[in-house]
Formats: C-alpha cells, sequence, structure tokens
C-alpha cells in the first residue's frame, strides 16, 4: 500500500509546514501534491493531517506514519550511499569555506554527518573571511563555498540551500522594539554592529540603507555572535543577523527582533560549486546532507522558490 515518495511527501510537509514550501522542495506542482496526499488518504481510509493549518498538524496515522518515515528514509539514504560506494566514486576530496559568521550553527552537525557517510572523503573548513574564496573555488583550491553573493565566474553552479529572513537585533528597553518594523531613517542615529567583512557583502548596507542613501552615526563590528548579542542587549548598538541566527536570543527574551522594512528582507543562502563536480556521489549527499539539517535545526528558514 505505502510507497517511498509517500513516505518522503510526508516527511517534506512537516519540514516544510506548508503544501505550498513542500510542493518547492519535492520539485512538484501543488496540484500534483495535493493528488499524492488524496490518494494516500485514500489507501488509508483516514486523513492523514488538518488543511489550513500553520504548522500544519498532522492526525494520529499521520504521525505515524511520520515515525516510519523517519526510521526508512536514513536507512534508503545510507543504501543509496553504499550503492555509490560500489558504482565508484567513494573517494574525493572536500575542501569547503564559508562566508557565512553564523553558518556554524548548522554546518557542522551536517560536517559530522557527512563524515560519518564517507570516511574516505578527505574533509576540510576554513573561514573565507580572509581571503576570496570563489576566485579560489575556481582555481581549484576549493571544492565548495557557502555563500549568499553570488558571483557569474565561468565553471561555478549556485546550488540554492534555503531563503531566510535578516533582521535588527535591539535592546529590549530601545525605543525601536516597540516598532513594527524598521525603516532605514531609523538607524541614523544608531551605532551598528556588523561581522567584520565588506559592506558589499552585508545586505543592511547594499539593499537596505545604500538604497535610501542612508548611513548609521557609527559602525562598529565584532566577530562573535555572543559578543554582538551582549553589545546590543547592554544598549550599546543594534545588529542585522540573519533570522535563524538571532531567533536563540530574541526566543529567550534576550534581545528584540526586528522585521527590516514593512515587507522584510529576505536572502537566498547557496552553495558554490565547480560545474564538474555535480555529479559525484558524495557532493550530491552533501548537499542534500547540507538541505536537510538546515530546514530541521533552523528556525524560520524555508524553501528556496
Amino acid at each position: 500500500m505505502l510507497e517511498i515518495r509517500h513516505l518522503k511527501t510526508l516527511h517534506a510537509l512537516r519540514e516544510a509546514d506548508s503544501l505550498v514550501d513542500a510542493a518547492d522542495r519535492l520539485h512538484l506542482t501543488q496540484s500534483a501534491l495535493s493528488h499524492q496526499f488524496k490518494e494516500l488518504e485514500e489507501r488509508m481510509g483516514m486523513p492523514l493531517f488538518v488543511r489550513k493549518t500553520k504548522p500544519v498538524r498532522f492526525t494520529s496515522a499521520g504521525l505515524r506514519l511520520l515515525q516510519l518515515a523517519d526510521a526508512t528514509l536514513p536507512l534508503l539514504r545510507a543504501a543509496e550511499r553504499d550503492i555509490s560506494r560500489l558504482a565508484g566514486g567513494t573517494a574525493g576530496r572536500l575542501h569547503m569555506a564559508i562566508e557565512c559568521h553564523s553558518c556554524f550553527q548548522w554546518l557542522m552537525p551536517t560536517i559530522d554527518q557527512f563524515r560519518d557517510a564517507w570516511p574516505e572523503v578527505e574533509l576540510d573548513l576554513a573561514s573565507g573571511f580572509a581571503f576570496a574564496p570563489l576566485p579560489a573555488l575556481a582555481r581549484g583550491d576549493l571544492d565548495l563555498v557557502v555563500t549568499s553573493d553570488p558571483l557569474d565566474i565561468a565553471g561555478i553552479t549556485y546550488v540554492p540551500l534555503f531563503t531566510y529572513e535578516a533582521m535588527l537585533a535591539v535592546a529590549n528597553q530601545h525605543p525601536l522594539a516597540s516598532k513594527p518594523y524598521i525603516v532605514p531613517e531609523d538607524l541614523l542615529t544608531e551605532t551598528l554592529i556588523t561581522y567584520p567583512v565588506e559592506r558589499d557583502r552585508l545586505d543592511i548596507f547594499t539593499r537596505f540603507l545604500e538604497p535610501a542613501d542612508i548611513e548609521p552615526a557609527q559602525v562598529r563590528t565584532s566577530e562573535l555572535s555572543v559578543m554582538m548579542m551582549q553589545l546590543v542587549a547592554s544598549g550599546r548598538g543594534v545588529c542585522g543577523m540573519p533570522h535563524w541566527a538571532l531567533h536563540e536570543y530574541s526566543s529567550r527574551g534576550y534581545v528584540k527582533a526586528k522585521r527590516l522594512g514593512e515587507k522584510g528582507l529576505f536572502a537566498t543562502l547557496y552553495a558554490a560549486i565547480r560545474t564538474d563536480m555535480l555529479d559525484a556521489p558524495y557532493m550530491r549527499d552533501f548537499l542534500l546532507t547540507a538541505k536537510d539539517t538546515s530546514f530541521s535545526t533552523l528556525d524560520g528558514v524555508s524553501a528556496v522558490r
């Protein structure tokens, strides 16, 4: 009665929280995905989830099938890895760099899982803050770069990982904490705390302040997210940060997270890879593992549409 695709669709719906996002993750139309669920519910003889709820609320039958998916899909992935090894391409090199200070939160669990699955692959990780990683990727010095700033470089393909919202952290007692959203002019008198990277790699400058011709009163930098949050909480500045990184502090009431602009400021994180490596089995598996880990561990990320 059950097929692997049914388990994958249920798993995707739980991770995506809506039929639209689940369809995107599975590369299906929404109507095709709805048809799959209708077919499965007819086979089961009962509904599997409650329509028009967010987050999606599963019935007892749906939860039982999700338990099966959680047990079965990792075994399926492991079998696919073993078959890939039998077919060759088990050994290789995966040297990567990141251009995202807050990416360690989900990248390290991804690397740990990948290392267990592909022990023959030589794995190395460097920060891309002190050098230009994308040219190094094109030269062959690196094999993968995590970036939110794709450049048009021949021979490099950008695989979208997820979409996230950039937000502003302010102290709980800050006057901006009571505003529904932040406009560029609000930062005219503020000290803006950023990671120590060039302005043209920071969305809060390139896509929020500079289009409005606004310059904050001061800019200071910090390499550590926790130090940035301490500075914000003590009223010594405001800070732009991805929602997933900020959520750890705002959810505990340490700081307030405010939307940048009425409609929000959204960006996409990519894995940059040399095009000739896209079909390497271990590279495909790393990308799948990275996406699974990010959707299961990060708050406020969504599938790229």
